[in-house]
């Protein structure tokens, strides 16, 4: 009989996956109202990918599945089934996009040029959260264009998101830098 088995996780692998899930939360908490509310979110998700890697699914997951039970961990402190299939929940279910992204472009590329899994992960998000956006709108009986869509909740986000992308690769090879330090 053959048995599956999951890959096993180090004890410092868990941890880092309980922080990164901790930090979405918090970064989610830090926020500016908008149609699409600014937030540190995907800062943290970027971070979370570039440290992690693949294994960044698990935070992303852990912080959705948290939201979902209804643990106040979106935007403005909410959470529940509601938030996740309300208009901007396409863009919290988008984040595992990201993870797969730099994943794959991560694996296919050697770990060269993670920004551009990012940008394509970002990309992905944004795509799958503006159409939910506008699908929800509709099915509420406001039609919204795709266009419309796109220039609430896409347009005015590009260069912040590109900042946090930024910050992202700097503060993560940092604290890359100083994990591997630490393992000396």
């Amino acid at each position: 009989m053959c048995a599956i088995t999951a890959p096993r996780m180090d004890t410092r692998t868990l941890a880092q996956c309980a922080l990164c899930t901790a930090l979405i939360a918090v970064c989610s908490w830090i926020s500016i109202p908008a149609a699409v509310p600014f937030t540190l979110q995907t800062f943290a998700v970027f971070f979370t990918c570039d440290l992690l890697g693949g294994a960044a699914v698990i935070p992303v997951l852990l912080y959705m599945l948290l939201g979902a039970a209804g643990v106040p961990v979106f935007s403005g402190f909410s959470g529940g089934p509601g938030v996740l299939l309300g208009p901007t929940g396409g863009y919290i279910i988008g984040f595992l996009g990201i993870v797969v992204c730099m994943a794959a472009w991560k694996k296919w590329l050697n770990g060269r040029l993670p920004v551009v899994g990012m940008v394509l992960g970002l990309a992905v998000c944004y795509l799958f959260g503006t159409a939910w956006f506008a699908r929800v709108y509709a099915n509420n009986g406001s039609a919204v264009s795709f266009g419309q869509a796109l220039a609430w909740c896409v347009i005015p986000y590009i260069v912040p998101d590109a900042l946090k992308i930024a910050l992202a690769r700097l503060v993560g090879s940092r604290v890359r830098a100083a994990l591997k330090k630490g393992r000396a």
